[in-house]
């Protein structure tokens, strides 16, 4: 992995790319990593870390999406059953190229009305029907009994039973971080924490753009034959830029989780509500041993960091007492979070709600082209879709066709089931530490528990399986800039125990703050802003 100043050079040394892209969501990292595999120069500059936004506040779920498949058949809508269908056809393409970072995940749907029950089954089976030979599995009714011997806290009253079925479940913040790797090892330019201040035009056409180092506060221009905007929920800011009069594409929404101890979930199975009185879709999922609730859909604003509401907490909580026999309140909550979504605008619909996640792709009068919408599941749909736009719009010269459906992401070869078993094994491990390393970094696991020795083989904060050497792992090798780079995406803690993050944060500054120089006020400025963003959720 080269370090920040060898990625920073390359960006300023005058090269000509092929496509900049300026967003490192999943989005854009999916492009680059396409475009630099079909051999084109590509460069990418991310404002922020990967997976810094959307990309990294999902519900975690890879999955085809059942509401939009019964507005489909309802509304006979063939764009959202297109969206279903890639939807599912790229789940099984994400589950082979990242098997250490994606999962087959049981989920139910418990039902309380006799007419529910063939209509949600019926559903379900024409889920799995498109699935075809991407299939997880078929799905199954569930007597009441069953259901009741599956989720004993499940409220009994009126129960008629459940439908049983399979979805995806990943690590949504490794994930990215895997593609800019890859796309790094596959000759991306790429870089976190690099801000396009300005568009550069020549002869009326978009050709690069004017960037910033937050960090070393330098600025330069990088010149590019196509720049791709893959901002998402802020893609709309960057079209402005461009077009200051540049009519919205996009409506943001807010969707809020909440993180519960995982008593509160079986550890193998999550549950669907497919619809609550006002039409939305919650899920109780198992993550990483704790109990993730989510997620609701309020208007946002792009641009203005999401916070987790308490009208939207107690939404989630209300919901989970509705349909179990739990007493659960705020004082249970180990964390919480929200995260914007950018949903394509349609004037006809009030209720972000109904939105489809189906991406568009549009290119203004000075060839910027833009990629909005879309959904974690379709990002690599998406980045295809961009990419041959581009290359048959300014006739770039691909030396093939895509093939990301066949690049197996960095930590993804030989991944093997007994894994983390053999890794406890080699390294005198406890099992949740192998799991833990082994589920973040697959066949590159034993290099990070050979990293982490002695003092670094230490409980970063117990009970949590990470350890002290993943911080240093993290800087020299991830691209880890930041205490919350390492705390909320490179680990989840941050996503899983606030409080836990709050405790470890000191321990994580202090060995950022030596291994990377920095002054006594930088390491002040990092602490303030760590501490706001712990407490702000």
């Amino acid at each position: 992995m080269t370090d920040r100043k060898e990625r920073l050079d390359r960006l300023k040394s005058g090269e000509i790319f092929d496509l900049l892209v300026v967003g490192g969501g999943a989005t854009g990292c999916g492009i680059a990593l396409d475009a630099a595999s079909r051999g084109l120069k590509v460069a990418l500059a991310e404002r922020r870390d990967f997976a810094g936004g959307t990309s990294g506040r999902s519900t975690k779920l890879l999955h085809g999406g059942v509401r939009y498949l019964e507005a489909a058949v309802l509304h006979r809508d063939k764009v959202q059953f297109n969206l279903v269908r890639d939807a599912l056809h790229e789940r099984g393409v994400l589950l082979k190229i990242a098997p250490h970072l994606c999962q087959r995940l049981t989920l139910v749907t418990p039902l309380y009305r006799l007419a529910q029950v063939p209509y949600i089954w019926a559903g379900l089976k024409f889920y799995d029907l498109l699935a075809r030979r991407a299939g997880l599995g078929h799905s199954r009714y569930l007597s009441p009994s069953d259901m009741l011997r599956r989720f004993p806290q499940i409220k009994r009253e009126g129960l008629k039973g459940g439908v049983l079925y399979y979805d995806g479940q990943f690590n949504d913040a490794r994930m990215n971080l895997a593609l800019a790797r890859t796309a790094l090892r596959e000759g991306a330019a790429l870089s976190n924490y690099l801000e396009v201040i300005s568009l550069v035009r020549e002869k009326g056409r978009v050709a690069g753009a004017i960037v910033r180092d937050p960090l070393g506060g330098a600025s330069w221009q990088i010149r590019a034959r196509c720049v791709v905007n893959a901002c998402g929920p802020s893609a709309d800011l960057l079209r402005r830029m461009d077009d200051p009069t540049a009519a919205p594409l996009l409506r943001v929404s807010r969707g809020t989780h909440i993180v519960l101890p995982g008593k509160f979930a079986p550890a193998d199975t999550g549950i669907m509500i497919p619809k609550t009185d006002d039409g939305r879709v919650i899920f109780i999922l198992p993550w990483q041993g704790m109990c993730l609730v989510g997620t609701t859909e309020e208007p946002a604003t792009a641009g203005v960091p999401p916070v987790a509401e308490e009208k939207d907490v107690e939404y989630l909580l209300r919901h989970l007492r509705r349909y179990f026999n739990l007493k659960v309140d705020e004082g249970d909550i180990m964390a919480r979070w929200a995260g914007l979504r950018p949903l394509v605008h349609d004037p006809y619909t009030a209720d972000s709600a109904e939105l489809a996640r189906d991406h568009v792709i549009s290119c203004s009068p000075t060839g910027l082209i833009t990629i909005v919408g879309g959904k974690w599941t379709t990002y690599r749909k998406m980045a295809l879709d961009t990419v041959d736009y581009a290359v048959a719009t300014l006739g770039l010269a691909a030396n093939c066709e895509c093939r990301t459906d066949r690049i197996v992401l960095e930590g993804g070869e030989g991944v093997q089931e007994q894994g983390a078993t053999e890794l406890a094994r080699k390294f005198r491990l406890s099992p949740d530490v192998a799991l833990h390393l082994y589920g973040s970094y697959g066949a590159l696991a034993a290099d990070v528990a050979q990293f982490c020795q002695g003092e670094l083989a230490d409980r970063l904060v117990p009970p949590h399986p990470y350890l002290k050497g993943e911080v240093l792992y993290a800087v020299r090798y991830e691209m880890a800039l930041s205490p919350l780079d390492f705390l909320e995406r490179r680990i989840p803690l941050a996503l899983l125990d606030r409080r836990g993050a709050q405790v470890a944060a000191p321990v994580v500054l202090e060995m950022m703050a030596q291994e990377l120089g920095w002054s006594q006020a930088r390491v002040a400025h990092e602490r303030s802003e760590l501490n706001d963003l712990l407490e702000r959720g």
